[in-house]
């Protein structure tokens, strides 16, 4: 996130889903790049107050599944130059079978949470703003049986992306989507009992790292990506290739 000439200002960012995994990754970056750095937690205040302590970073409870508490959250922070919607849930298994409402829970958080959020960032956003969505490789190809619900949210994003670049660009603002394949995290750790099959589906049998993530995001939210929106940038090392 190293400024510019044309962005003389200390940058302001917002990590939606910012306390555990990509999220804290990425609030590190930008903290350590100098911006002021606020980010939403739901269920893990000790972590998010660690990160905060470590970090400088503001930590706000927000859950992405309560629409008026998201929004709520957003507006309170003023103008922003950046934000980052990361919060999501990840829900596996046979659609015959999966729990109704924890389906539902699971849209709400990573489909309409991830779209009010993202289009109250916008609303409170300075010219030459930047947008990121975290969507995944399984928005772009069902790898296995039982990734029907999370791909389908993931798969959501891209829509998301395309449809606010066209609606936000006429400010300058971009909207871009990464999307990770497997990235060593407490709920996907390298060493896991998925990461065997995972590796073996990838031109590069490795897990990414949430600084690898980070510096695509920090790379996005930089001067030198003014001219990329719209689009799907996919990190999982050839996992849906």
């Amino acid at each position: 996130m190293t400024q510019s000439p044309a962005q003389p200002h200390a940058r302001t960012a917002l990590v939606v889903g910012g306390s555990r995994g990509i999220g804290a990754g990425i609030v590190r970056r930008f903290a350590e790049d100098g911006a002021s750095v606020v980010f939403t937690y739901a269920n893990s205040p000790d972590p998010a107050h660690r990160l905060a302590a470590e970090t400088g970073a503001r930590g706000v409870h927000a859950d992405s599944g309560n629409r008026k508490a998201l929004v709520q959250a957003i507006a309170s922070l003023g103008a922003l130059d950046v934000a980052v919607i990361n919060a999501g849930l990840g829900l596996i298994g046979d659609p015959l079978t999966l729990d109704a409402d924890a389906v539902d829970r699971l849209i709400d958080v990573n489909i309409r949470g991830a779209y009010f959020a993202a289009v109250e960032a916008g609303r409170r956003m300075n010219e030459d703003g930047r947008i990121i969505i975290l969507g995944s490789g399984l928005g772009n190809a069902a790898r296995a049986p039982g990734a029907t619900p999370y791909g389908m949210t993931k798969a959501a994003m891209q829509g998301l992306t395309r449809g606010l670049a066209r609606d936000f660009g006429g400010r300058r603002i971009t909207v871009n989507c990464i999307q990770p394949g497997p990235v060593d995290t407490d709920m996907n750790p390298k060493d896991g009992p998925f990461a065997a099959p995972l590796h073996a589906g990838m031109c590069i049998p490795r897990h990414a790292t949430t600084d690898e993530i980070a510096d695509l995001a920090a790379y996005l939210a930089g001067p030198s990506a003014a001219m990329i929106t719209g689009a799907m940038l996919t990190i999982d090392g050839g996992y849906t290739c």
